[in-house]
This record gives structure tokens, sequence and C-alpha cells, in this order.
């Protein structure tokens, strides 16, 4: 037996399935189908797909229902969820910001252009009934990018199971979910990167079974006078967090984690507070490089 790493590129980050079997054909063979399931996922939930479920809801704002499947369905309950427990914070309307907000260009918005776009915000607007949505109002996006990365870890994690992996984990942009453990029982061992040195961890979390996701202020940002803007951006005051450099959450799900980790990241001040309510292990940083953490 022996550990493969097939490495890729999906969802606009790198990934990687890490796979322990007896052969190199059939690590492949079976990393295939769960990359075969995150292109399912991207074709079908991307909004940079015009094809997408995602786009085709958004071009029918203010206009009509769109219909939605199953699966579509079990998303958007979970967003209904991630919209009542985290107070509003985590809204997947939100996703529209990213129109004022210019990372490549490293510029401030235009206050009357985000005051415009902060009024296109809530997800108890959106209409649903007899499973289809309408947005009511021109301009309203909905974006699963909050969570999408994650549930796609969750699905190729259990294509590999289904295959008979049993050993490894599914590695998306740092977003894991393991099958199972080493085969001799130890843990995978996860590092977690430093959020201000990209070459350093600040800890290695062994892990059995279940997920791990990390939400950042350093995955995306620009500086202006000594100030950090991250991609991460409040849907009340249209501006990104600022209290967090890292939070690191650990939890039975990849989905579970990054949507926690994403919440505490939103909460700020009151991230530690309802990192301690899931009762799920963490490890956050604070902006002074303070390290706040606790076992699974």
């Amino acid at each position: 037996m022996e550990i493969y790493r097939i490495g890729f590129d999906a969802l606009g980050g790198h990934g990687e399935v890490v796979l322990v079997s007896e052969s190199k054909k059939k690590a492949h063979a079976i990393a295939d189908l769960a990359l075969k399931e995150i292109g399912r996922i991207e074709f079908k939930y991307s909004r940079y797909r015009p094809e997408s479920i995602v786009s085709r809801i958004n071009a029918a704002a203010g206009l009509e229902f769109v219909e939605y499947d199953e699966e579509t369905a079990f998303l958007f309950q979970y967003a209904d969820t991630l919209y009542d427990n985290s107070g509003g914070v985590f809204d997947i309307t939100s996703g529209g910001l990213r129109h004022v907000w210019d990372f490549g260009k490293s510029l401030l918005p235009d206050p009357v252009k985000l005051a415009e776009q902060l009024e296109l915000i809530g997800w108890n607007r959106v209409e649903r009934q007899d499973k289809a949505v309408r947005l009511p109002v021109a301009g309203m996006e909905i974006d699963f990018g909050g969570f999408g990365k994650e549930y796609a870890a969750d699905r190729a994690a259990a294509v590999v199971y289904e295959q008979g992996g049993r050993y490894g984990y599914v590695n998306l942009a740092g977003d894991i979910r393991l099958v199972g453990p080493k085969p001799d029982g130890s843990p995978w061992i996860i590092g977690i990167q430093d959020p201000r040195h990209k070459e350093r961890t600040i800890a290695s979390i062994p892990l059995h079974a279940g997920a791990l996701a990390t939400s950042g202020d350093y995955e995306r940002f620009f500086e202006v006078d000594g100030h950090r803007y991250c991609h991460i951006i409040h849907p009340r005051s249209g501006y990104p967090v600022t209290f967090w450099r890292s939070v690191t959450v650990v939890a039975p799900l990849a989905l579970t984690a990054g949507s926690c980790s994403t919440i505490a990241m939103l909460k700020e001040a009151d991230g530690l507070s309802f990192l301690e309510k899931t009762g799920m292990g963490y490890l956050a940083v604070d902006q002074f490089g303070k390290i706040y953490h606790r076992n699974s």
C-alpha cells in the first residue's frame, strides 16, 4: 500500500486527492471519479458559468420564478440555517458586493455604488414556492461561493469512499474532508498556515476523521494606507471584516467547518463566543496575532 497524491485545479484554486491504495492505477481511477463529481458541482453552481442554476436564477431577478431540483433544495435549506444561526450575517445574496470591490485594482468602492449594492442584499426577501425561486428585485444575486467548495469536498470524499477508498482525504484549497485515517489507524497531520507568512505554519492538527476548513483575511486582499481590505465582506456594512486574521474549524463535514469558520470571521469580536457555542474544535488568530484554540 502506498500513498498517492493526485493534484488538480478546480473551483478557482488548487486541490489534491490523497489516497492510500495498492496500485497507482486504482488510485488514479478513484481520484478521476472524485474529480468528475467536483466538476459536476462547479458546472451546476458556479456563478461564472452562464448555464448554471445560479446564473439562471440571477438572470431572472425581478422577473420570473426558476425551478430547482432536490440537491439545490438542500443547499437552499442549508442557506436558511446559516442565515438564522448567524443572525443574518451569512447571507448568500451578499456576493454581489464583489461588483463594487475590485481586489485586482486595489481600489476602495464608490460610496454611492456601495449603498446601491447593499440595497440588493437580503436572503429573507427571496421568494420560494414549489421547488421554484425568485429574486424579487432586478440586480439581486445568489452565490453559493460561501460554502460550495466545502460541499464539493464532502461529495468528492463520499465518491472516494463509495469506490472502495478507506484511507485518505480530499483537499480543496485548504478545505479538507477525510475519507479515513492512515492504514495503521494513525491520523493525518494537517498544517495550519500562518496568516502573515505563507511558508510558515502555526499549528499541526491530527485528524482521524471528519473535516477541517479555514477562513482568513490573507487569501485575497489589498492594502491602502496600511489598512488591509480582505475578500470577506460584511453584508451590513459592505466593508471587509477586520477582527480575525484566520479561523480554522474542525467538524464532521467540510460544509459545517467552512461555514462556521466564515461565520466566526463575519461576527468579528463576537466570533469567539460563536465558536465556543458550536462545541467544535477551532484555532483562531486575531489581528494582533494572539491565538485562541479548543481541541475537538
